[in-house]
């Protein structure tokens, strides 16, 4: 048993897990997945990085301008001198050394002549075409890249366990890396349960909703850079639940459910885990929505079952499941940062559970940001979570006035 989750827990609040515990444990349990592949630099954005990435040449490898403009030596400069153009060199052309009094005409980009080490704005100069006159005082030094300015040979460019992104892919295409070893994508497998559950596309009678768990956990896994191996849906079963699990295990290296965790009839996910030889260890959480939530162990494999109210799903999702899916990637970053930012309107006041409310960040005409709560907070409801940019969490017990500072969960950390 994992410290911080309880079994069998009873639903007074006094025994409820805490929600920081709780998320503290899961990755504690959570191993990293080293299962590595050689991705070329096109196709590496989006993976996790294995090994550090270390400069196998200064960068820049030569000194070269940074405007257009003209290449000069600084000890031939005084207010109202000209220099004869020596010649003009675009990037990519090698310049002769640069002679004594002399400019080069030069171009963003350019080598820099041997001899010179300042670089004057072409917009500030006159020319008549053979000479040029500067117009402003100048700097020594000025709009030169230096050799080794940005990064020396040995340096370390990029730590593993960084999330590769477009700059990255361009960094290493400057140090002309083709190829890099990450992390395999993640593969989970998406199981929902329920008799009352139809797939989008089927007819749909009174008694029926529609399943809107499944393609909404197949998106969130995929935002993540994680891969969606199946997406299975069974009904209140024990054999088709149990065949389903068995199934998404065995091509999976997790699998995400929702519903079916309960204590009713037709919960079955605790029988079929016993069946299969695993473990699960039922979690309620001190949190609202979400307080039923469990993860089982079956073979090494995390079964981790959600609630099956939509909005549930996602925001347990959101703070439990997200930092286990960066914690197996192997990233770095695996818990993002919770701000705290202003609550606007009226006050708002936890049970024995910390709250998880819907808020949309706003900018004050001030330029001072806000957070503005929805009305609707239904667990059953997906309406204001779409429109939503995070949560804001009020502790058991607590409260919070109007423009009390809360934390913020954003989801374009949360869920990235």
């Amino acid at each position: 048993m994992n410290q911080g989750l309880e079994t069998g827990v009873a639903e007074k609040p006094d025994l409820l897990a805490d929600f920081d515990s709780v998320q503290q444990s899961l990755l504690a349990a959570t191993p990293t997945l080293d299962l590595g592949e050689q991705l070329s630099l096109e196709e590496c954005a989006g993976r996790v990085l294995l090994d550090d990435v270390i400069a196998a040449h200064d960068m820049p490898h030569a000194d070269n301008s940074a405007m257009d403009g003209y290449a000069i030596r600084y000890a031939d400069y005084a207010d109202g001198a000209t220099f004869p153009v020596q010649d003009c060199h675009y990037a990519g052309d090698m310049p002769p050394p640069l002679q004594p009094g002399k400019a080069t005409r030069l171009f963003t980009g350019s080598l820099l002549p041997e001899g010179a080490d300042t670089v004057v704005m072409q917009e500030h100069v006159s020319s008549d075409g053979e000479c040029i006159r500067i117009n402003k005082p100048i700097r020594a030094g000025q709009h030169v890249r230096r050799r080794g300015e940005f990064a020396r040979h040995g340096d370390t460019l990029i730590a593993r366990s960084t999330l590769l992104n477009a700059a990255h892919t361009g960094l290493l295409a400057m140090q002309g890396i083709g190829w890099v070893r990450v992390q395999r994508k993640l593969r989970v497998g998406i199981l929902t349960t329920g008799d009352e559950l139809v797939r989008v596309g089927e007819p749909l009678r009174a008694e029926q909703s529609y399943d809107s768990n499944g393609p909404m956990l197949s998106a969130l896994v995929r935002g993540m850079g994680a891969s969606v191996t199946a997406r299975l849906h069974a009904k209140d079963d024990f054999t088709q639940t149990r065949a389903a699990i068995a199934h998404l295990l065995a091509h999976s290296d997790l699998v995400i459910s929702a519903g079916g965790i309960s204590t009713g009839e037709k919960d079955l996910l605790h029988s079929v885990l016993d069946s299969l030889g695993g473990e699960l260890e039922v979690c309620k959480v001190r949190m609202k929505p979400g307080k039923p939530f469990s993860v089982g162990t079956v073979a090494g494999k995390k079964l981790v079952c959600l609630p099956g109210n939509p909005g549930a799903a996602y925001v347990v999702f959101a703070l439990m499941v997200s930092p286990m899916l960066r914690q197996l990637q192997g990233r770095s970053a695996v818990l993002p940062r919770t701000p705290r930012l202003p609550l606007v309107g009226r006050t708002r006041v936890a049970g024995h559970r910390d709250e998880f409310i819907r808020v949309e960040l706003r900018v004050a005409s001030d330029g001072t940001q806000q957070l503005h709560p929805f009305d609707q907070q239904s667990p059953g409801s997906l309406n204001t979570l779409a429109a939503a940019t995070g949560l804001a969490r009020i502790r058991a017990g607590g409260s919070a006035n109007e423009g009390e500072r809360v934390e913020y969960y954003d989801f374009d950390t949360w869920l990235a």
